[in-house]
């Protein structure tokens, strides 16, 4: 049996991986800002507000959507959008696990 070089690593460190990754582009950033502003939103209404086209918002959305970040509701013809509480604890449990580790680990801050 093979085993693929990412299964050597710790699940949360995988989890988190994708989490930092989804959130490593700007535009996903601005657009979990205004989703955290507006409670909800359709993606037309996402792309009157960022400067970027109707298709890169889909494409973002479905980043944040794979990570678990970001939910969506079919609502007719139209897909309102949301964060997803369940992902934002999980991230905010494996990033707040992360900076405690680098914190109270001695000299993390200098390796020379």
């Amino acid at each position: 049996m093979v085993i693929h070089k990412r299964q050597q690593f710790a699940d949360a460190d995988q989890q988190l991986a994708t989490l930092a990754k989804a959130l490593g582009h700007p535009a996903r950033v601005a657009i979990v800002r205004l989703l955290a502003q507006r409670r909800a939103c359709v993606c037309g209404e996402l792309v009157l507000e960022l400067p970027l086209s109707q298709s890169t918002v889909s494409q973002h959305l479905k980043e944040l959507k794979v990570a678990g970040l970001v939910h969506g509701e079919v609502d007719g013809p139209r897909v309102c959008y949301c964060l997803d509480a369940q992902g934002w604890q999980l991230a905010r449990l494996l990033l707040g696990g992360l900076l405690a580790e680098l914190l109270t680990t001695p000299d993390a801050a200098g390796c020379c």
